[in-house]
């Protein structure tokens, strides 16, 4: 037995919550750009955080950050744990007793949100976190990784949420989109906190 002591893992210099597809989906660049999202995190000693499935865009996210080295944070609740096939490889999993507190875990151990291609378990995921951000519940970084067009007609009916008048510049501006895995993941680590205190933040 070695009398040496063990050194300590460093901690993850940023931890991101990825919601995505549970499926592959039909286009080929899904599952890559899913796959350079997680080896953009390893390789900046990020951390991802997800819903601890291991099929689709989900499982291509977190083992493609686990191949690069990086740590892996699935949080399942224990209904889903056969539907979705929990990913016992992830550094933690955690099995939590409904969605609520799957949600809750996510947005807690994350430094920033954000989605991939998926379908209304990701949307119902990113509509939540825009909207706790715009009510003040947080102030994290949201991201929407738009891959080949995607999220065009998503973002189209936003427009006209906008000019229809039930949604504000402001609240758009509350989400960064982008193409690029790599600029978009930048931006979201470096992004500052945003000031709150403006009048009528409701939805």
């Amino acid at each position: 037995m070695s009398g040496a002591a063990s050194v300590p893992a460093a901690p993850p210099v940023f931890s991101v919550c990825v919601y995505c597809g549970s499926r592959p989906g039909t286009n080929p660049a899904f599952v890559r750009a899913a796959r350079e999202v997680g080896q953009w995190i390893a390789h900046h000693q990020g951390q991802l955080v997800y819903g601890g499935g291991n099929g689709g865009l989900m499982g291509e996210v977190a083992h493609a950050t686990l191949n690069a080295g990086g740590r892996v944070v699935g949080i399942m609740p224990r209904a889903l744990v056969e539907r979705e096939f929990a990913n016992a490889t992830c550094t933690e999993l955690h099995i939590v007793e409904d969605m609520h507190q799957r949600k809750a875990m996510m947005a807690n151990r994350a430094d920033a949100f954000l989605a991939l291609p998926g379908g209304i378990g990701t949307f119902e995921e990113l509509f939540e976190a825009w909207t706790w951000q715009q009510l003040g519940y947080h102030d994290k970084p949201i991201g929407l990784l738009n891959v080949d067009g995607y999220y065009d007609g998503l973002l189209s009916f936003m427009a006209n949420t906008v000019e229809q008048g039930f949604v504000g510049p402001w609240q758009m501006d509350l989400v960064t989109v982008g193409s690029d895995v790599s600029s978009l993941l930048q931006r979201l680590r470096a992004a500052r906190p945003h000031p709150w205190g403006h009048p009528g933040r409701a939805g």
